[in-house]
């Protein structure tokens, strides 16, 4: 981990840019409350997101604020072939056949979504894994440690095959492989999911059908009303209740 930018926000939260030197490198972002210190590392969240630092920082850095004011550290990464990082063909003709699919009202076939998120999955999950080795080297962050975002499909493998993560909180609101549901079923941490109920973008049956097959013995489905961005306020109040019950 290679940190290339330093910043103290106003609300006493330092936020550090790096990028991990895997491949040809990742961007991704640490942030730090003012409370966390070598004799007393903070838990750390990871953020995830569905595409690249630029466009998705607004929606991070508020998520980060919102955990440091809960003690908690946060961090993210930028989504492989999103932002700066090297488009894949393969992806990007799946997300073009995946949008003409949409546009026409068809429904989108199971061979589209294993195409567009399967190799997403396959590469974004080490990457994380990385990068949750390099913040936990750091003096100040300590576990537990969770997860918190999409998108759904790599949340559920991280959730699976890290056992450093013992909760997560799932945004419901991407389109999920069938595989998934395989996976879903072996997951025993504790669970929130978050499912707009209105969102344009999500199936909201294969949502509740995931949200099923999990085999936690502890899930939450909190469903609102709204659209993809209509996430209510106190919906991250509720999901910063639960990180505080299993990373404090």
């Amino acid at each position: 981990m290679h940190f290339t930018s330093e910043q103290r926000l106003d609300d006493g939260v330092l936020e550090r840019a790096f990028t991990l030197d895997r491949g040809p490198g990742i961007p991704g972002i640490l942030w730090t409350p003012a409370s966390a210190t070598a004799s007393a590392p903070a838990p750390v969240i990871l953020l995830g997101h569905p595409g690249g630092l630029r466009a998705m920082y607004p929606r991070l850095v508020g998520r980060a604020r919102h955990a440091a004011a809960n003690g908690f550290a946060t961090a993210t990464i930028e989504s492989p072939g999103s932002g700066d990082r090297p488009r894949s063909g393969d992806a990007e003709q799946a997300r073009a056949d995946l949008r003409r699919a949409v546009l026409a009202g068809e429904p989108v076939d199971d061979e589209i979504v294993d195409r567009l998120v399967l190799p997403l999955v396959a590469k974004a999950v080490p990457e994380w894994q990385t990068a949750l080795d390099a913040v936990l080297a750091l003096p100040d962050i300590g576990g537990p440690v969770g997860y918190s975002g999409g998108v759904i499909a790599v949340g559920v493998r991280l959730a699976l095959v890290e056992p450093r993560i013992v909760a997560a909180g799932l945004f419901a609101g991407s389109y999920v492989p069938r595989a998934t549901f395989d996976e879903a079923r072996q997951v025993t941490i504790p669970l929130h999911v978050l499912l707009q109920w209105d969102d344009e973008g999500n199936d909201r049956q294969l949502a509740l059908d995931l949200f099923d097959a999990f085999g936690s013995q502890e899930k939450t489905l909190q469903a609102n009303m709204g659209g993809h961005t209509g996430v209510p306020p106190f919906a991250g109040e509720d999901a910063a209740r639960f990180f505080a019950r299993h990373l404090t």
